[in-house]
């Protein structure tokens, strides 16, 4: 299993089965707590029990890390380390193995990328899914995600799609087309990238003043099921609703991609990539080789910038010992609140970024079932499912991508964010695993009045700062463009990469970020780099 199993393991729930007793077992599963809450101590000065030198320190083994990572191989640098905090690398991507059956401990897709996002699609050619064939690209089918892609349980049926459509008034798809004319309004006057290049277009910054709500209400966009699915993009995307993200997130959501179709429009699908256990899959290419360059279950305590260098001083939780690490670069590839707490006084705009930015606490929930569930009428199982008016964001199906055609075993990954709820994040920590199974399995009995029977186990993943959200400001932040930019002064050996630094988490951001910083690295030490 990747990462440990903590309290509660085993516990279980007696369940009734054509009169036999179920027990469904499980626990907390994945990212540490405990380790990310030894910054909360004094640090003080301390005395490590070993000093190591390297070129260049990485401190984070998400996906901006690793791409920085990636960054250094490709200009010939290999004197390097990477410091995570968990046993395993990838953050929010990484995977899990719940009863021998992969899947995902967080990020479970990869969208196929446009022109603007170059360097991901370099990646993917690197690695064989992505080839240039005749002047188009084409992208391996394998792990194109099969149809049917999703569905919606609406009025007491599944529909095929999100938007919800069976049964709704006219004046219900005139505001579906509304919408779209406003969107494509804003795409008219783009551009809307992915990922973030510089700063807003002039035209797109009033967008960052206000919410999302807020330009819908202006808009005159009212229609209760319109917004509910706004609001189910913007928690699915920014970890937040409507309320809470800015309208130039609400917006950009759509532009950036195909836009908005309404019921009847022709409409380009939306191609994405997705594996058993997620992103868990492009984290094991983008790692397997940094191999043991990667110093796994180290907590970065202190970065101080020196004349000469840069010191590191990392907990390590294996051997309870500092060790100090002095490198003549640095790659801070940490979400931003905790960059501005290890690093010795952290620039202003690091410091004025920090106290800004809001994160998203996220729960996920793997819950294996030993055989197909019975299904409501309607559209058929997908890759995802979505319940109308739920507060989770429904689940995705691990076996969808499985070409056998007889029903096996699978693990049913159900997420739901934490943006909106108050004191959502001690809610997270305080919850028990029981409570936690209690509401997956009394919300997805509606659809699947079996579930309580098929259920096995039920693994909880907790992120207490799962992802930033992006409210009102933070696309016009000049404190995220000064972090953005090649540093200099006594900050000359420091490198920012996460994707805090575009004000919200999706793959592409953190990983041009990472890319970028890595490059900027390989310069200052002379190495050339490919463009």
């Amino acid at each position: 299993m990747i990462g440990r199993r903590a309290l509660l393991a085993g516990a279980g729930l007696m369940l009734s089965a054509c009169g036999k007793e179920r027990v469904v077992t499980g626990g907390f599963n994945g990212a540490s707590a405990g380790r990310g809450h030894l910054l909360r101590q004094p640090s003080g000065e301390v005395t490590p029990s070993v000093t190591r030198k390297v070129d260049v320190l990485i401190a984070g083994g998400g996906i901006a890390g690793l791409s920085a990572a990636r960054a250094l191989r490709l200009a010939g640098i290999e004197n390097y380390v990477v410091l995570d905090l968990e046993d395993s690398v990838g953050g929010n991507s990484r995977g899990a193995n719940v009863g021998g059956i992969a899947c995902p401990m967080g990020a479970h897709y990869l969208p196929v990328p446009g022109d603007d996002a170059y360097e991901v699609r370099d990646f993917l050619e690197e690695i064989g899914i992505a080839k240039r064939v005749a002047g188009r690209w084409t992208f391996e089918e394998r792990y194109l995600c099969h149809s049917p892609q999703e569905r919606l349980f609406f009025n007491g049926q599944w529909q095929e799609g999100l938007l919800p459509v069976q049964g709704v008034l006219p004046e219900t798809i005139a505001q579906y087309r509304r919408f779209a004319k406003l969107v494509a309004l804003e795409q008219q006057r783009g551009p809307w990238r992915l990922p973030l290049r510089g700063s807003a277009p002039v035209l797109q910054r009033p967008l960052d003043t206000l919410t999302f709500s807020a330009w819908l209400d202006r808009e005159g966009i009212e229609d209760q099921r319109l917004r509910w699915y706004l609001d189910y993009c913007c928690r699915d995307d920014y970890g937040a609703g409507l309320g809470s993200v800015s309208a130039w997130a609400g917006i950009h959501y759509f532009a950036s991609r195909h836009g908005f179709q309404a019921p009847g429009e022709k409409s380009e699908p939306d191609q994405l990539f997705t594996w058993p256990e997620g992103n868990a899959w492009l984290v094991k290419r983008l790692a397997d080789p940094i191999g043991d360059r990667v110093q796994p279950a180290r907590v970065v305590m202190r970065v101080a910038a020196l004349r000469h260098s840069v010191s590191v001083d990392a907990y390590n939780a294996v051997t309870k010992q500092v060790e100090r690490w002095e490198a003549a670069q640095c790659v801070l590839a940490l979400p931003l609140f905790i960059a501005a707490r290890v690093l010795n006084a952290p620039p202003r705009a690091l410091s004025e970024a920090a106290q800004k930015m809001r994160y998203a606490p996220w729960v996920v929930a793997n819950v294996q079932i030993d055989r197909p569930l019975h299904d409501r009428p309607g559209a058929p199982p997908s890759w995802d499912n979505v319940l109308y008016g739920a507060r989770s964001l429904g689940y995705v199906d691990a076996g969808h991508q499985n070409l056998d055609p007889l029903p096996e075993p699978t693990v049913l990954t159900w997420y739901r964010s934490l943006g909106d709820v108050p004191n959502g994040r001690a809610q997270l920590l305080s919850r028990t695993w029981e409570s936690w199974r209690d509401e997956v399995l009394g919300e997805l009995s509606d659809p699947h009045p079996d579930l309580r029977i098929k259920a096995v186990s039920i693994e909880v993943e907790r992120f207490g700062h799962a992802m930033a959200i992006p409210v009102p400001g933070m696309r016009t932040s000049s404190a995220l463009l000064a972090l953005q930019r090649a540093p200099s002064g006594m900050w000359r050996r420091l490198h920012f990469a996460h994707s805090d630094l575009s004000g919200y988490s999706v793959f592409e951001e953190a990983f041009t970020h990472g890319l970028r910083a890595g490059r900027r690295v390989a310069q200052a030490l002379g190495r050339k780099t490919a463009s």
